[in-house]
């Protein structure tokens, strides 16, 4: 078999035999059971009210951006804190128990180890959003839901998740305790939303458009909204690359010490 493969099939068993994911489960069926009624309820009642009310944004009266949207941007704040306990372990625990010597002497190169931990995150953070597309799905089955924009928006939260994974992959391939692993991709997760406020405070419009390209939040709006844009394809794949091959380097470093 595939060293690759061997790899994502066994840490994604660590990931899915271990009561920490469900438990991150559980916490994140507890925030979307609480805060999903509360935004289908307001929903039903702007529906109601928006006769007697001027100026309501007619997207507001569209279940997609009134609901759905809504769950994701709480999705993708739980996401920024969830995916680095997911994958704070992958390697500064096996750097921790000395595990990671044994691996690095195996018939495996540093790309095979780094694809096969990425790609069981990857696993893992589907999870998590197929987890919380079970609401509209349940929801689908009191109102008409518009199926192809969401889809194309749970896929771009999705490739929000993939490109955390990417960078607190690379953030636990830097030390050997968990803790520094979790704190370290955390910020690295809310520093890349933070990349996006230069097209606002930018006067030049040179560099506002630089910006804007390398802005997380610009390219995800397109996908939200159930647009697939390949710029916003090809910038989250090379964010991903990129963090991945700097995570390769990084193991690939560890042979020669």
């Amino acid at each position: 078999m595939n060293p690759t493969m061997t790899i994502f099939k066994k840490e994604l068993k660590g990931f899915y035999f271990n009561s920490t994911f469900w438990v991150i489960c559980f916490l994140m069926s507890l925030v979307f059971s609480w805060v999903y009624p509360i935004q289908l309820n307001l929903f039903s009642q702007l529906l109601m009210n928006y006769v007697m009310q001027q100026g309501v944004p007619q997207n507001q009266l569209n279940i997609h951006y009134g609901v759905f949207l809504r769950q994701l941007s709480y999705l993708n704040l739980l996401l920024i804190f969830v995916v680095p306990a997911l994958t704070m372990k992958l390697f500064a625990e096996e750097k921790k128990l000395r595990t990671f010597d044994l691996l690095l002497t195996s018939p495996v190169t540093s790309l095979q180890i780094v694809m096969g931990k990425y790609l069981a995150a990857l696993g893992a953070v589907g999870g998590l959003v197929m987890l919380a597309l079970l609401y509209p799905l349940a929801t689908s089955t009191l109102a008409t839901v518009n199926w192809g924009p969401l889809v194309v928006a749970f896929l771009g939260i999705f490739l929000v998740g993939a490109v955390y994974a990417a960078m607190d992959l690379f953030a636990s391939s830097l030390t050997e305790n968990s803790i520094v692993a979790y704190v370290a991709s955390v910020i690295f997760n809310v520093s890349i939303w933070f990349v996006g406020i230069g097209t606002e405070v930018m006067d030049s419009e040179a560099a506002r458009k630089i910006f804007e390209h390398v802005s997380l939040s610009s390219h995800l709006s397109s996908l939200v909204e159930g647009t697939v844009r390949s710029n916003a394809l090809v910038f989250f794949f090379s964010i991903i690359v990129l963090f991945c091959f700097l995570a390769e380097r990084v193991v690939e470093s560890s042979r020669w010490r």
